[in-house]
Formats: structure tokens, C-alpha cells, sequence
């Protein structure tokens, strides 16, 4: 049915600001192929970290950072055979510009 991208983006940047955050998510889902159909996101004050979630036709890409250790977990989660999540990987970890990623990557549902 899909695939599950789990990334932790160690030693990376841009962890506070959620609005350009979710605006990169957002493009990163239409780069690999997916439809946003909404969003949440929470920040926890100023400098703080942020939390959220892009919502798609094909599932969800969510978020949880912590800027004062320069970490970000990432979830990219795509089903069908027209979307491609590594495509979202490649543009978030552009943005973020983690210095080590760690990715694991899961396949859903497929037997």
C-alpha cells in the first residue's frame, strides 16, 4: 500500500520557525507526487520547538523538533504507485540541512 520513511535529521537547521517549516512540507509533498489536503502544526514559543503534521490524499508527512539539540524526526508516510517520498525526503533534508540523517524506511501494508 505504501511506504513508511522514518529520518532523524541530527545537526540540523531551521527548527523554530513553523510557518516556513510547513511551507517547505508542503512543497516537498507536491514534489513527490502527493495532494495536501490540510495541516497542523503547533509551535511551543518563541525559540522553542515545533509540531505538526501535512495531511494528504496519500497519508501524512509530520514533524517533531528540537532546536536546542539541533534534531528533527521526520515521518514521510505515501501510499500509491504515483507518489515517490523520497522526493519529500531529498527537498526537507535540503531544507533543513542536517548534518547526519539516519533513515529507515518501511514498507506498509504490502505482503
Amino acid at each position: 500500500m505504501g511506504t513508511h520513511i522514518i529520518a532523524d535529521l541530527h545537526g540540523a537547521t531551521r527548527l523554530v520557525d513553523g510557518p516556513a517549516m510547513f511551507t517547505a512540507m508542503r512543497q516537498a509533498a507536491e514534489l513527490a507526487g502527493a495532494v495536501v489536503v490540510g495541516e497542523r502544526h503547533h509551535t511551543f514559543g518563541e525559540g522553542q520547538g515545533v509540531t505538526g503534521v501535512v495531511l494528504l490524499a496519500e497519508s501524512h508527512i509530520s514533524i517533531h523538533t528540537w532546536p536546542e539539540n539541533d534534531f528533527a524526526a521526520l515521518d514521510i508516510f505515501m501510499c500509491g504507485d504515483e507518489v515517490n517520498p523520497s522526493l519529500a525526503l531529498d527537498h526537507l533534508k535540503a531544507y533543513f540541512e542536517p548534518k547526519e540523517v539516519v533513515v529507515t524506511s518501511l514498507s506498509r501494508g504490502r505482503v
